[in-house]
């Protein structure tokens, strides 16, 4: 059977283009035509389902110079209860033509599909979740994606709240009824001396007034979800639920409504196992519901930093307006306490900027005037006015919130094994369930219809798969929200596992190891000279150099309040140095070869350029007047807490290497000084894919640090690659994790929730599948034989409830997890602003009073 498949293709502009991409398309095995529009730029391809795939035929597309008109969308998911509903969701999507990507996670209640909008489109995604039982949750105008799904999760809640408390009610004196005389014989004797052997024939009247409304109430939702899910031939945890109390309901209204069809020793009412089981599964996905709304908190956080409006600076007054209508280009005022609403450059003013919650980092960053400021960080002490740049989705908050969704929405590969087992699960239990029955119907004895009914019970109510489709979501959302507290990015959730996989981590050295800007860093004078005059005179003429080591020296004298002159007859000789005429003094600097040129011996010096050779910097040389002045040596250097980051991945096992354009000299002097492994050096800025495919080779998995703008194709080409940031580079599509603040000190960090956020994965998945091996058997009366156990519906009830709890307990505990490494050391100045934030805060409190 045949299928038609339609495909928007951009880039074509000639019936040449329309030619390539039909021929293109007709090769591909399964394809019966295709047909391509140049006027609607469209392909429509007759295909065979069994040949081929609509994934094949995109690739294809591309494959011949063309790009193929691919959309995402995301939307919430009401109605999902176990890992089962997840599978059926995903496959009603999957079926639809046109789709190429359908995930759906349990724990955030959210889709997320890959299409051709040529051949489907949003309409049909929610047709065909309606169609498979469940809701879509859609917004009104004007409604914040948010803050509606915030209302769909209060409304389960209270939901869930109100049906367990109207379960309680009746399931209570349901239980005492029926267990008290069990378990107090003197009850038993007393009721029997008091009313007569009547009595359990009316105990068991009373116990069908109590329990027949929490089956037909609150249990109704059982029947609503668990019956389309039969019908579909997809039963899942509802379906279970229904049968399971289903079967104790009817075979105890039988037992009132005709004893005498049942043996004496089979007449007994298990109407408790019915109402109890109903309120304890209510009970236990309350409190499921519960803690699912604290794994998000982190979201919620990032959600919160969004300013609601900006005071925009109009003519001589100010308007305060919604956020939402800020437009790039408008003056915005930001007065002392206030959200800083979008992001922007400083026009005026100053203060410190509380950014942490962006970059991770706690110290307050001073902006002034030519200074970028980011949307939901707050102002602190100051006043300042700034132009909106980027405003609504273009934000840094904007991409941050968007990043750390698409991570929690993700899969990793060790959900895989979790979903293989889910998607045969069910009907296995309900096959375990039919064996049981038959098993203790022939082997029971007398009391085999009562065996039947009460272990097959428990095996349906027991075997509910809600553990296993939230083990790995859960973990996932915790540990990238906790990890976006940390300034640390997650781009995909299955980055939270491969970053652990690694065994080398590659470093770029400049902009990563080191600060990316070249300071001064030695200068000493010959005897003769003060150091102050000669920094003057060679920074005077370093004016007239472009060279970053020119700037570093001039910068050097700026910061010392020097006053330059301007140089007269500069003159740079390539590969040897500068020279000019400065007031009174004719001065040169270069290498060592300059100074020789000039018939000048540099070794006074020797030992000093032999140590800062050690030290990776190259010496050059100042001649004043024709005499040796000084040695200079201007360097790259290294960022705070590299060296404490390199340490900490050496004790975390790993192998650190480093990947520089330096010449081999220089960088096993920096490898020396940071206790770094392996160097590869004289890489060209476009040979450092290369060098990861070195390391790869010699069977290593490699993680790339590097700053994401120029190592681009390395980030790419290694297993995982990790963007250092500045605390607005977010949108950086090769990395796999993105650090927002430049500190080293982040890798280690996040490779410490990476592997926490595994083992708590692991510990979920087995306790998912272990709490399932053990007890299905127990339920179903492997024990009785030999210790006369069998385990009541009731306890099994409670025992599933309690796995779902137990699994989200667990993750929660990743929101506790604390960073081995500490940012930069508060300084007294630092000191100051906080002390002074604090003391505004008060004030503010106090006036507020």
């Amino acid at each position: 059977m045949t299928k038609e498949l339609h495909i928007g293709v951009e880039g074509m502009t000639c019936a040449a283009c329309v030619n390539r991409v039909e021929r293109g398309l007709k090769k591909v095995e399964g394809v019966e035509s295709a047909s391509v529009n140049l006027a609607t730029e469209s392909a429509s391809v007759v295909y065979d389902p069994e040949k081929t795939t609509p994934e094949a035929l995109v690739e294809k597309v591309r494959e011949v110079g063309y790009t193929p008109v691919v959309a995402e969308v995301e939307f919430g998911v009401t109605g999902m209860t176990c890992a089962a509903c997840v599978g059926r969701v995903e496959r009603a999507l999957k079926k639809l033509d046109g789709v190429l990507e359908a995930s759906v996670n349990l724990a955030t209640e959210r889709a997320r599909v890959k299409f051709l909008p040529a051949s489907t489109g949003l309409a049909q995604f929610k047709r065909a979740i309606r169609d498979a039982g469940y809701g879509v949750l859609e917004a009104g105008v004007g409604q914040d994606r948010a803050d509606l799904e915030r209302e769909a999760r209060a409304r389960e809640i209270a939901s869930l709240r109100r049906s367990v408390l109207i379960s309680a009610v009746f399931a209570l004196p349901l239980l005492l009824t029926a267990m008290l005389p069990m378990l107090f014989p003197a009850v038993e004797e007393w009721l029997m001396a008091t009313f007569g052997h009547g009595v359990m024939s009316t105990l068991n009247w009373v116990m069908l007034a109590l329990a027949t409304p929490v089956q037909f109430g609150p249990g109704l939702r059982f029947y609503r979800h668990g019956w389309k899910s039969l019908r579909s031939l997809s039963p899942d945890m509802n379906s279970l639920v229904m049968i399971g109390t289903s079967a104790a309901y009817f075979y105890s209204l039988g037992v009132v409504l005709f004893p005498s069809v049942f043996p004496p020793q089979a007449r007994h009412a298990y109407f408790e196992a019915a109402g109890v089981v109903i309120t304890l599964i209510l009970l236990g996905k309350y409190l499921e519901a519960l803690a699912k709304g604290r794994t998000s908190e982190a979201m919620k956080r990032l959600l919160s930093l969004q300013a609601k409006t900006a005071r925009i600076i109009e003519g001589i007054g100010e308007r305060e307006i919604p956020v939402d209508e800020v437009l790039p280009g408008d003056v915005i005022s930001v007065r002392p306490g206030e959200r800083v609403p979008v992001d922007g450059v400083v026009l005026s003013g100053q203060s410190y900027v509380d950014e942490s919650m962006i970059t991770g980092e706690p110290i307050p960053v001073l902006k002034s005037e030519g200074v970028k400021v980011i949307g939901g960080t707050v102002n602190q002490t100051g006043a300042f006015t700034f132009r909106a740049t980027a405003v609504g989705a273009d934000t840094v908050l904007a991409q941050i919130i968007k990043l750390v969704e698409s991570a929690q929405s993700s899969k990793p590969p060790i959900q895989n094994l979790a979903d293989r087992v889910v998607a045969v699960f069910t009907p296995i239990v309900l096959g375990i369930a039919l064996l049981t029955a038959l098993t203790w119907l022939l082997l029971g004895g007398e009391n085999a219809l009562t065996l039947a009914l009460v272990n097959t019970v428990a095996v349906l109510i027991i075997a509910c798969p809600c553990a296993m489709g939230l083990a790995t979501p859960v973990s996932i959302m915790v540990g990238s929200g906790k990890a976006a507290e940390m300034g640390v990015l997650f781009r995909k959730g299955e980055a939270l596992q491969t970053l652990q996989q690694a065994q080398v981590i590659a470093l770029d050295k400049t902009g990563t190891l080191t600060k990316g800007k070249p300071e001064l860093t030695d200068l000493r004078t010959e005897e003769g000279f003060e150091e102050a005059e000669v920094l003057r005179l060679i920074a005077s003429l370093e004016q007239k150099s472009e060279h970053p080591i020119a700037r570093a020296i001039v910068r050097a004298a700026e910061a010392r309040g020097l006053e330059l002159v301007e140089p007269q007859g500069f003159e740079a000789l390539p590969g040897f140095g500068v020279s000019a005429q400065v007031g009174i003094y004719r001065v040169e600097v270069g290498a060592d070869r300059y100074m020789a040129r000039l018939g000048l011996d540099v070794s006074p010096f020797a030992a000093e350029a032999q140590r800062l050779a050690d030290e990776g910097k190259t010496p050059l040389y100042a001649a004043i007047n024709g005499k040796l002045a000084a040695i200079v040596a201007v360097s790259d250097p290294i960022k705070e807490g590299t060296p404490e980051a390199i340490a900490a991945l050496h004790r975390q096992g790993f192998k650190v290497a480093m990947i520089t354009g330096d010449n081999a000299r220089t960088a096993q002097a920096i490898a020396r000084q940071l206790g770094i492994d392996e160097v590869l050096a004289e890489v060209l800025p476009d040979g450092k894919a290369d060098a990861v495919k070195q390391l790869q080779d010699k069977g290593y998995r490699v993680a790339f640090v590097g700053d994401g703008i120029n190592d681009a194709p390395a980030l790419a080409q290694a297993d995982v690659g990790l963007a250092i940031g500045t605390g607005t580079d977010v949108a950086i599509e090769t990395a796999d994790v993105i650090l927002m603040s430049g500190d080293l000190r982040g890798v280690p960090n996040a490779i410490a929730l990476s592997r926490s956020t595994l083992r708590n994965i692991k510990l979920n998945l087995f306790w998912a599948f272990a709490y399932n091996i053990v007890l299905i058997p127990v339920a179903a009366g492997v024990l009785y034989p030999l210790t006369g156990w069998l385990l009541s519906p009731v306890l099994a009830g409670a025992a599933m409830g309690l796995s779902s709890v137990f699994v989200l307990s667990n993750a929660l505990r990743l929101r506790r997890f604390q960073a081995p490494l500490r940012g930069p050391v508060i300084d007294d100045r630092t000191s100051y602003v906080l002390r002074r934030t604090q003391d505004s805060k008060r004030e503010t409190r106090k006036d507020s009073s």
